[in-house]
């Protein structure tokens, strides 16, 4: 991580943990917003205008927080209005790098060979680790936000003046359950499974494990009536925000994040579920299976010896 804008060598992926040996992660530090008209938005500074070009993504494959971006371009059309550069997905001592392997950018932008490099060119004495997602502001030269689930929700939004099209991933009439229903999965999905990987107490991995399966379990529950997503015949963003972590379930998580009761494909719904995700317009342009198992099994404290598995596949 970054200290004072310093990188500290050997890298960990453990961010922080708690007495009790859970794993915590860290909040994100920048939180501008980019808004029709440049007014600020609920965090930030003003500034940030909606205009084709002018804004730049930097991603991972393996990252499922990256990745909830991703789709959310190519969900509302806004791939043309907007570049990406997508990173390394091997993690280094110096965190993401560019290039390197088949399927990663150079930084063509501003020329890093590090990610870290993009967060010390924000802000010269940051102090923090080098995330994925950034969105950075071609024209003030500066990060607007690295904030996943703030991207995701702006982009819902922010250009639909300059023509992005698709669907309203977060309807008005539904945005407080879409919100409740987020902050479950999160909590015990999302970063669930990551609680479980990185824990370094039986205690938090059997609270973790537990925590993973009750939410997946009810989230079968929940599709076993026949809809399509999970607030009914529309996509919404937590869709988006359960679909990252279902496709890298057999993959990653099951393996090597010991998330290991059943596989996906063992749950019927929820494995059609994320299929029938898969197979929208776009979408599986923004899965990399070989960057995701690539990435995962690079994490030396968990896969000391790098050995990536041949399987399983997404399907």
């Amino acid at each position: 991580m970054l200290v004072n804008g310093v990188w500290q060598e050997n890298w960990q992926p453990v961010q922080s943990k708690d007495e009790q040996g859970r794993f915590i992660r860290q909040t994100s530090s920048f939180r501008h917003w980019v808004t029709p008209d440049g007014s600020a938005g609920p965090t930030g500074d003003a500034g940030f205008k909606a205009e084709a070009g002018r804004y730049h993504l930097y991603v991972a494959y393996i990252c499922p927080w990256a990745s909830r971006t991703l789709m959310a371009l190519k969900l509302k059309g806004l791939d043309k209005m907007i570049s990406v550069s997508v990173v390394n997905p091997q993690l280094t001592d110096q965190g993401w790098r560019f290039g390197g392997f088949e399927g990663a950018d150079t930084d063509t932008l501003n020329d890093a060979d590090y990610m870290h490099q993009i967060y010390t060119k924000a802000d010269p004495v940051f102090t923090g680790r080098a995330t994925v997602p950034v969105l950075w502001d071609k024209q003030q030269d500066r990060m607007v936000n690295n904030e996943s689930a703030d991207i995701l929700r702006m982009l819902n939004t922010a250009f639909n003046e300059l023509g992005a099209t698709g669907p309203d991933l977060c309807p008005s009439d539904l945005t407080s359950e879409i919100d409740q229903l987020n902050a479950h999965i999160y909590d015990n999905l999302n970063n669930g499974v990551y609680q479980a990987g990185f824990a370094s107490s039986q205690e938090a991995y059997d609270e973790a494990y537990l925590k993973v399966f009750t939410c997946l379990d009810e989230l079968e529950e929940r599709l076993s009536d026949g809809r399509d997503y999970l607030f009914g015949d529309a996509i919404t963003e937590t869709d988006v925000r359960t679909f990252v972590t279902l496709v890298r379930f057999d993959a990653a998580y099951h393996g090597l994040f010991k998330c290991n009761r059943n596989t996906l494909k063992e749950m019927p719904y929820l494995h059609a579920y994320m299929l029938r995700i898969l197979q929208l317009d776009g979408i599986a342009d923004t899965v990399n299976i070989e960057h995701i198992k690539a990435g995962y099994y690079s994490i030396k404290a968990l896969n000391p010896n790098g050995i990536v598995p041949k399987g399983p596949g997404i399907l």
